[in-house]
């Protein structure tokens, strides 16, 4: 297959109008140099010709298929993200008009999306003098499950949660209780907090991510009166709260250094989780499974491990952050090779960074030169930040 092709539209003087379509094959260079002589010379008044590179094509038609397949899932964030790729590129080509037009039915739509959203499910706005102002942060996220690249045994275990919550009144009126507690465990950056976010879009309710710094003091018995103030705070407000980096709370109680306090902390959480009858999600994530007092395992409903990404799963991501982009001369075995060891979020950072590179350089091409070169610069960037 050649580089390019070639449109040349031949008009005769009657109206009518031959489209011939040439491929860039050199096989063809003779064929277009004579026909479009002979139209010249002869019968047709005007020879229109037109060159669109094999990229050009290929790009328009992977962001067409990305475009169907965000569509398909109920991935609007990524649709969304995928027409504004095409409304840029639209206004590199000089085509002002239509890119202003993708533009504005894109931020309508956006706009249309919050609104639907906002009616799912009541803002929780905490006010400055409530008790529980300083320990926790509200947002209301919009990412699903389909905005990330799981393994399918762990998305299973994620959408049981779903279905467990959203039919909690049937298991209840059959003395079961669903699974409202969680602990994540795993690397960072493999999905953990980003399962939170997801888990709270899916259900439409308020993320409330436990703000550490406002609950561990260094004044005794006043973390454990915090934790409570949470824990009250579960029953009269729904939604999903989050523990990230669990072991300051957790930490096992026969450390060294302990003078008393972590144990008093730990066993005050312990309590509030065991008497817990709220109807929302408690999540607990960490870095460091190894540094948790063992009693906590068997307090939480389910444990679900996260694991760096094998072969698939970052090839999936790649594929969906670039899904607006012509991979098609990427070498995804060299590719592969290089991200061994990486985890989602340096994949994911790496992919962003290679896109960035085509686009200041008004590609629409994405080489495997460009995507080693992201990965590898990822990977220096990871061994120097703490892995914490």
């Amino acid at each position: 297959m050649g580089s390019s092709i070639t449109a040349i539209r031949l008009c005769r003087p009657s109206g009518t109008r031959i489209l011939f379509l040439l491929t860039g094959d050199a096989r063809c260079e003779g064929l277009r140099g004579s026909l479009a002589l002979s139209a010249i010379g002869k019968s047709f008044n005007c020879v229109h010709r037109y060159t669109v590179s094999h990229s050009y094509l290929m790009s328009r038609a992977n962001q067409v298929l990305a475009l169907l397949k965000s569509h398909i899932s109920g991935d609007d964030q990524q649709f969304l993200s995928i027409a504004m790729q095409v409304a840029a590129h639209e206004a590199r080509l000089g085509h002002t008009k239509v890119a202003e037009q993708l533009r504005d039915l894109i931020d309508k739509a956006r706009q249309k999306h919050i609104g639907a959203d906002n009616r799912g499910a009541p803002i929780l706005v905490l006010q400055p003098k409530t008790e529980l102002a300083g320990l926790v942060s509200v947002t209301h996220p919009d990412v699903r499950l389909a905005n990330m690249s799981l393994e399918t045994p762990l998305h299973a275990r994620l959408n049981r949660v779903l279905n467990e919550y959203r039919q909690q009144n049937t298991l209840r009126e059959h003395g079961l209780r669903p699974r409202r507690k969680l602990l994540l465990l795993g690397a960072p950056g493999t999905g953990k907090t980003m399962t939170a976010a997801a888990l709270a879009g899916e259900l439409h309710q308020p993320l409330l991510t436990i703000l550490l710094e406002g609950v561990i003091t260094k004044f005794m018995g006043e973390t454990a009166s915090k934790l409570r103030i949470i824990f009250e705070a579960m029953h009269s407000t729904e939604g999903i709260y989050l523990f990230d980096e669990f072991d300051a709370i957790g930490a096992r109680r026969d450390q060294i250094n302990d003078v008393g306090e972590i144990r008093r902390v730990l066993n005050s959480f312990l309590q509030l989780l065991d008497s817990d009858e709220s109807r929302g999600l408690i999540i607990a994530a960490t870095n460091h499974p190894d540094l948790l007092d063992p009693a906590l395992f068997r307090r939480f409903d389910d444990v679900i491990e996260y694991s760096l990404p094998g072969d698939s799963i970052a090839r999936n991501i790649m594929l969906n952050r670039l899904a607006a982009f012509d991979t098609s001369r990427v070498q995804w075995q060299e590719v592969l090779d290089k991200t061994r060891g990486l985890s989602q979020a340096d994949v994911v950072r790496a992919s962003d960074e290679a896109a960035k590179q085509s686009v200041l350089a008004h590609s629409v091409v994405i080489t495997t030169e460009n995507v080693v070169a992201a990965i590898e610069e990822r990977r220096s960037a990871s061994r120097q930040s703490p892995r914490g």
